[in-house]
This record gives C-alpha cells, sequence and structure tokens, in this order.
C-alpha cells in the first residue's frame, strides 16, 4: 500500500450529514428534490429554516452592516484566514494516519523520488473530490491536505465545489460518473442520504469510492460505512460529538458547583438532522444533573451570528452560567460576553478544537472543548482512496480523532498536546 512518511499529528473534523431530501433516482438523469434544509456550511449561508443540518443552499439573514462569514468557521475571504487554514492544512498534511498513530505538528510532506517512483508504476489515478463549499476555512485545510498526500501519492485530484448546494453536487456527482474520467472519487456529502443511489451507480462501475467528514446515509450514529462497496468513511459521529459536550457541561457546572446550572445551548442549524442528532445525545448526557437549558439559538456555524444570538439569550435570561455550541458560535459568544462585562463569569464549551479553542482553553477562557480533525480527514480520505485503486483495499471506518489524548476533549490539562487543523 501507497502511503504517506508518517510522523506523530494531533489534529481536529463536522461537521457533517444534513436532512436527507430523499435519495436520488437510480440511474439516468432524474435529480432528487431538493428540500429547502439548510447546509453544511461554508460561505453561503443558509436561510433560516423551521429548525438545524450541517449543510443547505439558501443563507440566513446576515446582521446589519456585517459580512456573511461561513461553516467551518469565518469566511476565507480574507488575507489572514486564507493563510492560516492553508498553513495550517500544509503543515498538516504529512502527519500520519490516524489509524495507525497520534501526533504533534509536523512540516510537511515533499514528494520524494521514491514515492514518485512507486506511485509511477501503479495504475493512473484521477479522482474526483466532491466538497461542500471550498470557500470557508474548515474545509480549506481538508482540501490543502488532500492535495498534498495526492501528490505525494502520485494521483491527480480535480475539485468539484457544490458551494453548500445539494442539486449542484447531485449533479456533479452525476457528471463525474458519466463522464468516464475517473477511477476514485471522494465524496463530502451536504444531505446524508442525497447521494446514495450515485454512490452506488459509481461502485457498480467499478469507481472507487471514499467518504470524508459528513455521514454518507441515515443513521447518525456510527461511522460504519452505510453503502455496500465502499472503500472507506473517514467520518465523525454527530452522536459522539453529542455525548461529549453534554459530559463536559456537566463537568464545567461541577467546577462551579452549580446548581441548577442553566445552561445556553446554540445550535448550528436547528433544522438539519446533524444537529437533531448531536441535541439528542447532548440531552441525554445531562439527564440526571443539575443542567437546565434555558434559553438556545442558533449560530449558523458563524461567530456574528452567534454574538447576536447570546446577546439575546443574555437579555432573556441574564443568570445564564454557561453557554454551548459550535467554535464558532462560542467565539460569537465570546464576543458578547465581553460586551455585557460577564467575561469569566460565564462557563464556555465548545467543539471543533480550532485555533481559537484551543487558544482559549490553553488561556482559561473556554472550560473545554470536543476536538475535530478536518486535515487529518483530507490526508486519509486520500491514502485510502489510492490504496483501493491500486490494490482494492477496503479500509472500512476511519476514525480521524483516534488516538487523541482523554478521547478528543480538549481541556487546560492537555490542550498543549492538540495541534488546531483550522482557524475557527
Amino acid at each position: 500500500m501507497l502511503s504517506i512518511p508518517a510522523t506523530r499529528c494531533l489534529r481536529r473534523n463536522i461537521f457533517p450529514g444534513g436532512r436527507p431530501p430523499g435519495d436520488p433516482p437510480h440511474g439516468g438523469t432524474a435529480r432528487p428534490p431538493v428540500p429547502p434544509g439548510p447546509p453544511h456550511g461554508g460561505t453561503a449561508r443558509p436561510p433560516v429554516p423551521p429548525g438545524p443540518p450541517h449543510g443547505g443552499t439558501a443563507r440566513p439573514p446576515v446582521p446589519p452592516g456585517r459580512a456573511p462569514e461561513g461553516r467551518g468557521s469565518h469566511r476565507i475571504g480574507r488575507a489572514s484566514a486564507v493563510a492560516a487554514a492553508a498553513a495550517t492544512a500544509l503543515a498538516l498534511a504529512a502527519c500520519s494516519s490516524s489509524s495507525s498513530s497520534s501526533s504533534s505538528a509536523s512540516a510537511p510532506a515533499s514528494t520524494s523520488p521514491a514515492a514518485a517512483a512507486t506511485a509511477a508504476a501503479g495504475k493512473p489515478m484521477n479522482i474526483a473530490y466532491l466538497s461542500f463549499a471550498v470557500d470557508n476555512s474548515y474545509d480549506a485545510p481538508m482540501l490543502a491536505a488532500a492535495k498534498t498526500a495526492a501528490q505525494i501519492l502520485g494521483a491527480k485530484i480535480t475539485v468539484f465545489d457544490a458551494n453548500n448546494n445539494p442539486q449542484t453536487q447531485y449533479d456533479q456527482l452525476q457528471t463525474v460518473i458519466n463522464s468516464g474520467q475517473y477511477n476514485g472519487i471522494i465524496t463530502q456529502p451536504i444531505y446524508g442520504t442525497g447521494l446514495i443511489s450515485l454512490v452506488q451507480q459509481a461502485i457498480a462501475k467499478g469507481i472507487k469510492v471514499v467518504n470524508m467528514d459528513q455521514i454518507l446515509g441515515p443513521k447518525l450514529d456510527t461511522d460504519a460505512p452505510q453503502v455496500a462497496g465502499l472503500s472507506a468513511n473517514v467520518t465523525f459521529v454527530p452522536t459522539e460529538i453529542g455525548t461529549k459536550l453534554g459530559q463536559q457541561v456537566v463537568a464545567a457546572c461541577a467546577s462551579k458547583k452549580l446548581n441548577p446550572c442553566k445552561v445556553g445551548y446554540l445550535y448550528d442549524i436547528k433544522a438539519s438532522s446533524l444537529d437533531t442528532a448531536i441535541y439528542g445525545a447532548f440531552t441525554a448526557a445531562i439527564k440526571g444533573s443539575p443542567v437546565r437549558i434555558a434559553a438556545t439559538g442558533q449560530s449558523y456555524f458563524t461567530p456574528t451570528t452567534g454574538e447576536q444570538q447570546v446577546q439575546t439569550m443574555l437579555q432573556a435570561q441574564p443568570g445564564l452560567n454557561l453557554i454551548v455550541g459550535s467554535d464558532q458560535g462560542i467565539e460569537g459568544a465570546s464576543v458578547a460576553l465581553q460586551t455585557a462585562h460577564l467575561t469569566g463569569k460565564v462557563l464556555l464549551v465548545g467543539y471543533g478544537a480550532s485555533a481559537a479553542a484551543v487558544a482559549g482553553v490553553k488561556s482559561g477562557a473556554w472550560f473545554s472543548d470536543v476536538a475535530q480533525a478536518p486535515a487529518t480527514e483530507g490526508k486519509e480520505a486520500v491514502q485510502a482512496l489510492v490504496a483501493a485503486i491500486q490494490s482494492g483495499k477496503v479500509s472500512g471506518a476511519i476514525d480521524p480523532v483516534a488516538g487523541f489524548p482523554d478521547g478528543g476533549v480538549v481541556t487546560k490539562a492537555d490542550a498543549s498536546q492538540f495541534t488546531p487543523e483550522w482557524p475557527g
């Protein structure tokens, strides 16, 4: 099996799967209906839906005087965010696979003559990379790491950017399959079931397929492949994030002996199946504890919206003890608390292990965070796909945060062992 030279590396992954629009038809040009549900996130913002997914096409209202920002993080139209995301991804692209080891950051691997010669001796590898949205700081390090891995292993990657539009993503995958130009596909689904029938078509035609980051299928409580013939499934599990978040909130409240402990819960996109899964596991984890959800809001994976939502929460519930949500929402919460002169008086728990989160936990401004690893996902997806193309290897489920300290929970005690893979 071809592989990237291993070093040890710690890393962050969402986001994702979304509310299924119904399986698309098998074969032909017919297309699945596109529901009004929200997207995985990205630069395009979803509309305020009747409830939260990880993806969608429309956008939420943009706060007056503020530019929209996307899922995964701040929009990387800003030069500083681009530099941070790209630098992080390239620095981590050569870290060892989480299926074999964990690590601290290392320099990017270069294409060695031996690796190039080995790749040249194998089958040509033309990979279609179906991104939910290229222009956001969560996906940037994932894509950069995938490109670096492909270069090292002698594969060619062509990127298809759905820009948070599930219909566009469906059309792109159909085009890829019908073109006959690709022997490998990496999917990053906007909606969990929307691509299933096309992936089945691709596999039936002998194209190797690896799913990455978002769940491909209806079950959001497992990372096991849900499509027969899938070569690998490199994803996080939404319910595991919810459970860890709930456990950390209980621990945070106990650290201050709060009873009851009034919590403000920030969904990302409330109507999505992703948020439904996370919230369900969260509420199960806090059951029987003094934790009480006193207020809720939606951040749409953006700090500015998170800030506004927390301001509203504080007005309605001035006695909040803790706020929990994705890293982008908690970044916004930090600003709202500073404005309200409540910094240090309200506990913060997030998920993402972004640079902002790890720094916040290290300083004590955040109580804890639950890790994800976008660059690791990109690297491991390409490695698994290359192995499938060259030897037919089926890698099955690959956990991008396997081997992390404390099961991927970032605390002040272990924050120094985590290397963020995206800026936040």
